[in-house]
């Protein structure tokens, strides 16, 4: 009996050589549209799918393989009888070979200026149809998304006598499930989105879909007993830590890429060059100066205990010299992710004991922020939230106290208030100025259980260099115990959202202390 494969793809990668070797096998090979041109123009004979159905395409191509002779010889059991003698009575021919892959959706929604027009007929109808009679049916069809599996396929049904082995045709479908999932819940997340943007609907709506392609598997997560791999969404597009290329230094472990996240995020808080150095997701060292070296010597001098071991990510590409004041440091860094990495910069890293086992990640170009939900899970299920988008601007900014902060220190306050929105709550960041112009954390407390004990970190942290330093803190202030902690080490103005019962009080106690306080009106917890 004839081998028959059907072909109609999106993405034509390979696809004459993949059509070419099928007919080399014996092979008759059905198309349609655009895959049909490319093919003929190949030299690859083809049969168009309407030649074969008898039925012509319609309504702008909306239909044409959503045919009995197309899904019958999809979905027909080879050893079932009833299956056998349905095709043989309707005409159909079985089909042994399936290569799909759909419409560009999201690429179509991410087109500027693209009308809801364009959009809708962008959503694929015929494709996951055949995709999934074919992934069903995978005991004989073998079924081919992913154009980097054509060579697969085609070895093995050169050695199968044109046909896959199980293992090979239990992991195509799989992959053919996964593929139409991640598409349909795209097509689900933006018609949500379009309905979250009518009036009185809210931004949640009944169904919240999560799709991911992976990257890379790690090590294991945050313990050895814990597996773990990094995924993409399928929708990202531009520089994301996901598809930075690493240029040295040992496996990525999970740990890392949380930390390396983190430390990015914060980085890209600022326009001018910034330096961010993370220790357990916390930065511990967060500077902006005129030059990316001296916003590192600022960031690491915050606090080099804690530095060591440490995650470094900058908002500018990563250059020699840079790269040459870390090992001059001689601070050891487990990873360092920037928008550009210059060949000297490694060359200078690798002059150091750890400079060959350091992860160095590049990522291209500078991310473009995106509003993105942010997704945790819980138990029996996971919470869903906008991302903390708010942090880079100071939204109210409205002196409560006598005192009026200076214009030093108002730079200074809105520095360490983004810094501050990146530390696990409750988070209190001390910043200040220091020799060369740098803005710079000097201490910080996170994740404490009583804002006044994370006060009482950060002020330790800073030593000596409490004395004419701002705070920040991610939440109101309960009672006045916190700010009076902090003036007492010579803090000098303070950044809060203010909103606590007893606010009064501690605003009395900015002002018995002579410092200034602005409250935000907005909150910053991180946990």
């Amino acid at each position: 009996m004839q081998r028959r494969a059907l072909i109609s793809v999106t993405d034509k990668t390979g696809v004459v050589e993949f059509a070419r070797g099928l007919t080399e096998l014996g092979f008759a090979v059905l198309s349609t549209g655009g895959t049909f041109r490319v093919l003929k123009e190949g030299g690859v004979p083809a049969t168009e799918v309407a030649a074969y159905t008898g039925f012509p395409e319609m309504m702008d191509g909306r239909v044409k393989t959503l045919h009995p002779k197309v899904h019958g010889g999809l979905l027909a059991r080879r050893d079932h009888a009833e299956d056998r003698a349905a095709m043989a009575a309707h005409g159909i021919d079985p089909i042994d070979v399936v290569a799909v892959n759909l419409y560009r959706f999201r690429e179509t929604v991410r087109r500027e200026g693209v009308t809801r027009e364009a959009i809708v007929e962008n959503i694929d109808i015929g494709g996951p149809s055949m995709l999934r009679s074919a992934a069903k049916n995978h005991a004989s069809v073998a079924v081919v998304v992913d154009p980097s599996d054509y060579a697969s396929v085609l070895d093995a049904l050169r050695f199968g006598h044109g046909r896959v082995p199980v293992s090979l045709a239990r992991r195509l479908a799989g992959k053919a499930f996964a593929h139409t999932a991640a598409y349909d819940v795209a097509i689900a997340r933006w018609f949500d989105d379009e309905r979250a943007h009518e009036p009185g609907e809210p931004r949640y709506g009944d169904f919240f879909g999560v799709a991911g392609t992976r990257v890379q598997g790690l090590r294991y997560g945050e313990n050895p007993h814990q597996s773990a791999a990094l995924y993409a969404e399928p929708d990202a597009s531009g520089a994301s830590l996901a598809s930075a290329r690493q240029l040295g230094g040992k496996e990525l472990s999970y740990n890392n890429l949380l930390d390396l996240d983190a430390a990015l995020g914060l980085a890209l808080e600022f326009g001018e060059p910034a330096v961010v150095i993370v220790k357990h997701n916390n930065p511990c060292g967060t500077a902006t100066a005129a030059t990316p070296t001296q916003a590192f010597l600022a960031a690491l001098e915050s606090d080099p205990v804690s530095a060591y071991g440490g995650i470094v990510a900058t908002n500018r590409p990563l250059a020699a010299a840079t790269a040459a004041a870390m090992v001059e440091r001689g601070t050891f860094v487990e990873a360092i992710v920037a928008p550009g990495i210059e060949p000297d910069a490694l060359a200078a890293l690798e002059s150091a004991k750890w400079g060959r086992n350091v992860r160095v990640l590049d990522l291209g170009a500078m991310p473009v922020a995106r509003s993105v939900p942010s997704v945790r899970m819980v138990s029996g299920g996971f919470l869903v939230q906008d991302s903390d988008a708010s942090g880079a601007v100071v939204p109210k900014s409205e002196t409560v106290t006598r005192r009026e902060p200076s214009a030093a220190e108002r730079e200074l306050l809105g520095f360490a208030w983004r810094v501050c929105k990146h530390v696990k709550s409750n988070a209190i960041v001390l910043a200040r100025r220091n020799g060369d112009g740098a803005l710079a954390t000097c201490g910080v407390g996170a994740g404490q259980m009583s804002r006044v004990d994370s006060v009482r970190i950060a002020v330790e942290k800073a030593g000596t260099h409490a004395r004419g330093a701002v705070l920040a803190s991610d939440a109101f202030f309960p009672f006045p115990d916190g700010l009076q902690a902090a003036i007492a080490a010579g803090v000098t103005a303070a950044i809060q959202p203010g909103g606590s019962k007893r606010d009064d009080e501690v605003i009395a106690a900015a002002d018995a202390g002579g410092i200034a306080m602005v409250f935000t009106g907005v909150r910053h917890f991180r946990h």
